[in-house]
C-alpha cells in the first residue's frame, strides 16, 4: 500500500484545486466521532498509510503531515517511510499544533477544507476561530477523500439485533420519556443523537458495524412530536421494525438525516453535545434554531445503570472471571513446559476461552498483552513484528475485556513470571495500594471523580513515582468500553458520580524499557450511609480475578489494606469455583489464599 500513498496524495491535491482548497485536514474519526470507526472511514489510514487508532493528517499544495501522540512515534515512522508525509510528534515542544502549522503555512483569504461529516461542532468552532485570526476561511462541504478512494467500503450493512427489556431494564417508549423530561428542564424541545453507543441505548439495539463496540451505524432525534431513527432499512428485520414502531418510533433511511434537519421549524430549540455532534448535522440546521449545548440527556441516563443492567453486570464478570482463570492456567503449563508462547499467541488464547463463555459476541478493546519492557508502553498493541516471546523471568501486564450480551468487561492484571525483584514488589504493592484505595473510597454526594483521583496515585507519588493517564473511566452496559460524562481523573470533570455509574479503577507505573503494573478491576457506585452531613456513597468491587499476591510485600500494606485483599479474594474463588472442575478449584485455591 505504501508504494500507493504518493500517488494518492497527488490526487488529492487535484480535488483540492478544482475546489480552490489549500490545505486539507484528515482526521481518524467517522460522522458519529467514535473511537473506532468502520473501514469506510479510515481515510486517514488510506491517505497515510499509518493504521495507528489516533492521528491527523494535512496536506497542502507543497507540503504534507501526520500529527500523533507518543503511543505511535515508532510505529508511524516506520509506516510513512517513502510516504512523502512528515511525522509531527504531538506534546514535543518542537511540534507546532495542527492550527500553529496552518497559520504558518497559509496565508490571508486561502481555505482550509474538511469533511464537516468527522469534524465535532467543537473542534471546528475552535479551529474557525483560530483561522480567522489570519483571515484563513475554513470550509466543510466537502469529502474529497470520497473523490479520490475509488474503492472505498461501503457503509456497514450488518443486521441489528434488539436488546429486550429483559436484558436492558427499560422500553424504548420508557427512555425517549425520560429523555423528553430532561430536555423540557433544559429549555430544549428536541434532541440530536449522532454518539452511537447513545443511540443503541436509547432504542435498545446492538450491532457488529464497528470493532469492539457493539453499535449499530445511525442517527436520531428525538422531541415530543416524533422520535426518528435513521439508519439503513436493510439493516432492520421485519419483527424488528414493527416493535419499534410500536414504541412510537418513526424510521427513516439513514443518508436522510440533514434534509430532515433542514425541515425544522424556524422557532426551534434544538439540543446538541457539541463534543459528540458532527458539524455538517450542525449546519443542517435552520438559522432561526436556538441551539442548547451540553452533554445530552441520554448520555447521562445511560452512565446510570438500572438493576437489570447492573445483574447483566454481576452476570458478565462471572463469565469473564471463568475464562480469565483457565487462560492463566494454561499460561503457567505452557511456560511450565517449555513450550513457545507470545504476545499475540496469549491473547488469541485469552479471546478463545472467553468465546467460550455464552452470550460472548466480541472483545471490548484489542488486548493489550505487554511482556517485560512492552508492559511500560501505556496502549501498546503487539503486532507481528513486535510480538515477544512470553518467558518466565520477567512481568507480563494484560488489559483485556470483552462483550457480553448481558455486560461489557475491562480488567488489567499483571503478573510475575519467574522470581520478582524487589523493586518489582515495591511498585506493585504501590499500584495495588491505589486500587484498594479508590475500591474502598467512601465519599459524599455530589462528589466528583477529580477530588478521589489522589488515593490511587498517594502511595505512587510518596516515592516520586506517577501515571499520566486517567484512573478510571465509565463503562457501558454491552456497549462502548469507554464511555462518559463520569471519570475519575487529575483533569477537573464537573460530572459527579452517582449510583448506578459503573467506572474502571487502574491506578498504574510503568519502567521505560523494563516493566509496566496495572491493576484494573470494575467498580460500581452504591449508596453507603447518610447521616447528618448528608448521604455518602461508595464502591462495590465487580471483577473476579485473581491478583498476583506474590508480588505484595505485605508489610506495606494497612490492616485495612490487607483485609481487603483476602475479602476481595474470597469473594473471587465462591463466586467462580462452582463454575470450574477440581483442578481448576484447586489452582484458583492456592492463588487467592490469604496474606
Amino acid at each position: 500500500m505504501k508504494t500507493n500513498i504518493p500517488e494518492r496524495i497527488a490526487a488529492l491535491r487535484e480535488a483540492m484545486k478544482e475546489k480552490n482548497i489549500d490545505a486539507y485536514i484528515i482526521p481518524s474519526s467517522d460522522p458519529h466521532l467514535s473511537e473506532y470507526p468502520a473501514d469506510r472511514w479510515k481515510s486517514r489510514e488510506w491517505i497515510s498509510g499509518f493504521d495507528g487508532s489516533a492521528g491527523t493528517v494535512v496536506i497542502t499544495a507543497d507540503k504534507a503531515g501526520l500529527w500523533t501522540d507518543s503511543r505511535y512515534f515508532l510505529q508511524a515512522g516506520i509506516q510513512l517511510e517513502g510516504s512523502g508525509i512528515e511525522l509531527y510528534k504531538m506534546a514535543l515542544p518542537e511540534t507546532p499544533t495542527i492550527p500553529d502549522f496552518l497559520l504558518h503555512e497559509m496565508q490571508n483569504g486561502q481555505t482550509v477544507g474538511l469533511d464537516g461529516q468527522t469534524y465535532s461542532v467543537a473542534d471546528a468552532t475552535q479551529l474557525e476561530r483560530t483561522l480567522n485570526r489570519k483571515g484563513i476561511k475554513l470550509e466543510a462541504s466537502y469529502d474529497l477523500i470520497d473523490l479520490v478512494w475509488k474503492d472505498r467500503p461501503a457503509i456497514p450493512g450488518n443486521p441489528l439485533f434488539e436488546m429486550p427489556v429483559e436484558l436492558s431494564g427499560k422500553s424504548v417508549r420508557e427512555k425517549l420519556d425520560e429523555i423528553n423530561n430532561l430536555l423540557r428542564k433544559q429549555g430544549a424541545d428536541s434532541l440530536i443523537i449522532a454518539a452511537l453507543d447513545e443511540v443503541a441505548w436509547t432504542f435498545n439495539i446492538r450491532g457488529t458495524d464497528v470493532t469492539y463496540n457493539p453499535v449499530v451505524i445511525s442517527y436520531a432525534f428525538v422531541s415530543e412530536d416524533e422520535s426518528v431513527l435513521f439508519i439503513n432499512p436493510g439493516k432492520i428485520t421485519a419483527e424488528a421494525a414493527e416493535h419499534l414502531k410500536k414504541e412510537g418510533v418513526v424510521l427513516a433511511d439513514y443518508t436522510m438525516i440533514q434534509k430532515y434537519l433542514s425541515r425544522l421549524p424556524e422557532k426551534s430549540s434544538v439540543f446538541i453535545d457539541p463534543a459528540k455532534t458532527n458539524l455538517s448535522l450542525y449546519n443542517a440546521l435552520p438559522k432561526g434554531c436556538t441551539i442548547v449545548e451540553d452533554i445530552t440527556p441520554a448520555n447521562h441516563l445511560k452512565s446510570i445503570k438500572n438493576e437489570t443492567e447492573i445483574k447483566g453486570f454481576r452476570n458478565a464478570v462471572v463469565k469473564d472471571g471463568i475464562a480469565l482463570t483457565r487462560f492463566y492456567i494454561w499460561l503457567e503449563k505452557k511456560l511450565a513446559a517449555g513450550e513457545k508462547v507470545t504476545e499475540l499467541s496469549a491473547s488469541d488464547k485469552l479471546t478463545a476461552l472467553r468465546a467460550e463463555q455464552p452470550q460472548y459476541i466480541m472483545d471490548s478493546f484489542e488486548t493489550i498483552c505487554g511482556y517485560a519492557a512492552h508492559g511500560a508502553i501505556v496502549h501498546y498493541a503487539a503486532t507481528p513484528e513486535t510480538d515477544a516471546e512470553i518467558k518466565a523471568d520477567n512481568m507480563l501486564l494484560m488489559d483485556s475485556g470483552a462483550q457480553y450480551l448481558d455486560g461489557t468487561t475491562d480488567i488489567t492484571r499483571t503478573i510475575a513470571l519467574g522470581e520478582p525483584t524487589e523493586q518489582m514488589k515495591k511498585d506493585f504493592t504501590r499500584v495495588l495500594k491505589g486500587t484498594i484505595g479508590i475500591a474502598k473510597c467512601k465519599f459524599p454526594a455530589g462528589a466528583k471523580g477529580v477530588q478521589l483521583d489522589i488515593l490511587a496515585r498517594k502511595a505512587l507519588w510518596d516515592a516520586g513515582i506517577n501515571y499520566l493517564h486517567g484512573t478510571g473511566h465509565g463503562i457501558g452496559h454491552c456497549l462502548n468500553v469507554h464511555e462518559g460524562p463520569q471519570s475519575i481523573r487529575m483533569e477537573a470533570n464537573p460530572i459527579p458520580l452517582k449510583p448506578g455509574m459503573v467506572i474502571s479503577d487502574e491506578p498504574a507505573m510503568y519502567r521505560t524499557g523494563e516493566y509496566g503494573i496495572r491493576t484494573e478491576n470494575m467498580v460500581l457506585v452504591r449508596e453507603d450511609s447518610e447521616t447528618e452531613y448528608g448521604k455518602f456513597y461508595g464502591f462495590d468491587t465487580l471483577t473476579l480475578c485473581y491478583i498476583d499476591t506474590k508480588l505484595i510485600i505485605v508489610p506495606m500494606l494497612s490492616v485495612r489494606e490487607r483485609a481487603w485483599i483476602n475479602k476481595y479474594h474470597q469473594m473471587v474463588y465462591d463466586l467462580l469455583s462452582p463454575h470450574l472442575n477440581e483442578d481448576e478449584k484447586a489452582w484458583l485455591k492456592e492463588k487467592t489464599t490469604e496474606i
